[in-house]
């Protein structure tokens, strides 16, 4: 079956199983909606076996639990990781929200609504996608889905799990479905992200207050200083200057560079 034609003929059942994950505040930055976060992990548990998957399981983390899958086609064949997660930010300011932050809702022709986009809207569409090629029997690689809880505050639980899983989430291909379009009718695909390093910088000056007219300009302003150090940090050129910076950092392959 083209696939235009599987989107059409199951497109209310795709809508009602999204909306079922969104109905679920998984907020994951308010302790208060841990078991939210339980029922959303067991709900996503439920549709990937419904899309095709082999087994799915949730699985334990210092923190709110992951949902793993698999598809297992040839073991000599390419994997590929899905990534998604399922929490959601808070929903307020609820005054300015038009409709309930958690009851999904039609309007203009987009589904306005809390995790409508991210991430649940966008690792449905992973889902569907996964279905579509099991059903029709075009499936030619292993398939594995790793979707978090944690994702809105950080993921403070997943470094930890994917050193105590490396060997069953190990893959050839990761697909994070949780990025962005260069334009609302231009799908794309991105390649890689910046990543992101912070420090903390402590100046200290002088333990009480300065005359500017006695100790001006011979005692230093710790604000000056901080704002020189930190004008230092970037070089001309954009480049880091703090020493040892690129030791652990690749160099993009030119391959990579040419599709920019």
């Amino acid at each position: 079956m083209d696939i235009k034609q599987y989107i059409q003929e199951n497109e209310n059942r795709f809508l009602e199983e999204l909306f079922s994950l969104i109905r679920i505040p998984s907020i994951s930055a308010l302790p208060q909606h841990k078991e939210d976060m339980l029922a959303c992990a067991e709900r996503w548990k439920q549709l990937l076996l419904e899309a095709g998957a082999d087994e799915a399981m949730i699985m334990p983390s210092k923190g709110n639990p992951l949902v793993y899958a698999e598809k297992r086609v040839d073991p000599n064949a390419p994997t590929v990781l899905i990534y998604a997660h399922y929490d959601v930010m808070p929903a307020e300011p609820l005054e300015l929200w038009k409709s309930q932050p958690f009851e999904p809702e039609v309007r203009d022709g987009h589904i306005w609504a809390r995790g409508a986009d991210d991430d649940k809207g966008q690792a449905m569409i992973q889902a569907k996608a996964f279905e579509y090629v099991v059903r029709e029997g075009l499936l030619k690689h292993n398939v594995k889905f790793i979707f978090e809880g944690e994702e809105e505050i950080g993921s403070p639980s997943l470094n930890a799990f994917l050193k105590e899983h490396k060997e069953l989430l190990k893959a050839d291909v990761i697909l994070v479905s949780d990025t962005s379009m260069l334009g609302a009718d231009l799908p794309s695909l991105t390649t890689g992200l910046r990543g992101l390093a912070y420090w903390e910088i402590e100046v200290t000056g002088p333990n009480r207050d300065l005359h500017s007219g006695h100790f001006g300009g011979a005692v230093a302003n710790p604000i000056n200083t901080l704002c020189s150090m930190l004008a230092q940090i970037i070089d001309e050129n954009g480049r880091i200057t703090i020493p040892h910076f690129y030791d652990d950092v690749e160099e993009v392959p030119a391959a990579e560079r040419e599709m920019t």
